[in-house]
């Protein structure tokens, strides 16, 4: 017996290598063994048989460890991430494909004329001037330019520039409908009108259906109306995408409201059109209407062109005579170009070709005191007229053209800083112009080519700290007095004291009346 329990008795090894086995085989959290894991890792290694096993064990392992976490439709488990560069692949995936009926233009062999401009060779330019936007942005963006022109019936577009973000940024264009196409313009101004006119309506149920109290006397600032599509501020239509690939988002129309707000403001834009402004004083719009009233006045400081490449028609010249504004111009066919080393010696050989915003927030200046016939019509039936009111003074700007010799200094500082583009080689060299008002708006030209561009913050140099703008007073209380404060009811006591005083006053005024009148009596006799 005691031999056979000695033969049966296992080997101390073999428990070790049982112990251990069980060991590996206890199951983790996910479900999975370390045995299993290690298993199934050295089935794959002698399946590929990689040359570099040992080098790359670590990464097999991961990823065979994140294979089991994200299998199955589990939702409750953590997705694997895709890379940043996976993700904005797709996002320009169709940006390289092929429209429906581009092989069938091509075939025919004409060429049509195409707003779209020439990305390639403005980039050349603006790199030599030390602007330089990547080869590959900008073949990016020339294909977000073409999928822009090809869906909308533009007569021009331009790369305006790209303003930045924190969280995103927007790549501009500057684009203008064929005549009569523009129908999203049309139907904005439909909806206004058609808003405008049911609140009036609302407004005028309310009054009568209700018992209102007495109107208040204050009269608040006249509206300045915005300038029509096509004109001053909103000349140009422009579009905005945060990435090459991503819809473009038109934006809606700038006005003198917003444009005065935004000259009291600094803010950052965040990549979202539409985000709350919050500031004070309280802007009224979306970072969309911030961001269309910053490109506006971007444009209106720091688009310039050389000396004579614009200039005005024969028509404008008359206009002038009347007293109009001239707002429009053309190039100039007989332009032989200025050399680049008098484009950089003189700021009097670069002109200002976009209209000058006015403190109104318009181009051109708007009479408020001027009414339409249903205001007049309204204030004649009113009894008290103000004519102690005076009109406003029109403001002026400068011209169209004005030689940018004549923009202000900040601080000391001059306003725009010219250079060429290469001191080792000056003959090839380019004008490059930089504004210190707007950092991040370049001027490259050659002795007859030039360009235009922004890439910035869309935010104005400020020569000193900027520190918002205080809130005003609180408004003065009405005077406290015994008019118009109430006072308590007095006791019984009280008011019979009141009363025997003033029969008391009373009968000593009688008195009095009768001595002064026997003293006159006794001074007669």
């Amino acid at each position: 017996m005691a031999e056979n329990a000695a033969s049966v008795a296992p080997d101390p090894r073999e428990l070790e290598v049982q112990n251990a086995k069980a060991f590996l085989q206890q199951a983790g959290p996910n479900g999975v063994s370390l045995y299993e894991h290690l298993a199934a890792l050295l089935s794959r290694v002698l399946a590929e048989r990689p040359p570099n096993a040992l080098e790359i064990l670590e990464q097999m392992s991961t990823e065979l460890h994140w294979s089991r976490l994200t299998k199955g439709l589990d939702t409750l488990r953590t997705q694997k991430e895709e890379p940043h560069t996976y993700i904005k692949a797709e996002s320009h995936r169709a940006l390289f494909a092929r429209g429906a009926g581009e092989e069938e233009a091509e075939g025919d062999g004409e060429m049509t004329e195409s707003p779209l401009p020439n990305l390639l060779d403005l980039a050349h330019l603006l790199q030599q001037g030390g602007v330089n936007l990547g080869r590959d942005e900008t073949v990016r963006i020339a294909l977000a330019l073409k999928r822009l022109t090809d869906t909308r019936p533009l007569q021009f577009c331009r790369f305006w520039g790209k303003i930045l973000g924190t969280q995103g940024s927007y790549l501009v264009a500057e684009v203008q409908f064929r005549e009569g196409e523009d129908d999203e313009a049309e139907e904005g101004a439909e909806e206004e009108e058609d808003k405008t006119g049911e609140e009036e309506e609302d407004e005028e149920e309310k009054e009568e259906a209700e018992d209102l109290p007495p109107k208040s006397t204050y009269r608040p600032p006249p509206v300045v109306p915005k300038e029509d599509n096509g004109t001053g501020a909103n000349k140009y239509v422009y579009f905005v995408c945060t990435e090459p690939g991503a819809e473009w988002v038109r934006l809606p129309s700038v006005t003198p409201a917003q444009i005065t707000a935004a000259r009291k403001v600094r803010r950052l834009f965040t990549g979202n059109l539409d985000a709350p402004v919050i500031t004070y004083p309280p802007f009224l719009g979306t970072e969309a209407n911030l961001l269309r009233a910053q490109i506006a006045r971007i444009s209106a400081g720091t688009l310039v062109s050389p000396l004579g490449y614009y200039q005005f028609g024969e028509e404008e010249g008359e206009e002038e005579e009347e007293g109009a504004v001239r707002d429009t111009y053309e190039e100039n066919p007989e332009y032989e170009g200025i050399p680049v080393t008098e484009l950089v010696e003189s700021l009097s050989n670069w002109v200002h070709h976009v209209q000058h915003i006015l403190p109104q927030g318009r181009c051109v200046w708007h009479n408020t005191a001027v009414k339409s016939e249903e205001e007049a019509e309204e204030e004649e039936g009113e009894e008290e007229e103000k004519e102690d009111e005076e009109e406003p003074e029109p403001e002026v700007g400068p011209p169209l053209l004005t030689p940018l010799s004549e923009d202000a200094e900040i601080n000391q500082t001059p306003p725009w800083t010219a250079s060429l583009s290469s001191s080792l080689i000056p003959q090839y060299a380019l004008a490059v112009l930089r504004s210190n008002l707007w950092p991040g708006a370049y001027t490259i030209a050659s002795s007859k080519k030039f360009e235009n561009i922004y890439i910035g913050w869309g935010v104005k140099y400020s020569p000193e700290g900027y520190s918002p703008t205080a809130p005003p007073p609180p408004q003065v209380e009405y005077p406290s007095g015994p008019e118009i404060s109430e006072a308590a009811d007095p006791t019984v006591e009280e008011e019979q004291a009141l009363k025997a005083a003033q029969e008391e006053a009373a009968a000593a005024a009688e008195e009095a009346e009768e001595e002064e009148e026997e003293e006159e009596e006794e001074e007669d006799d």
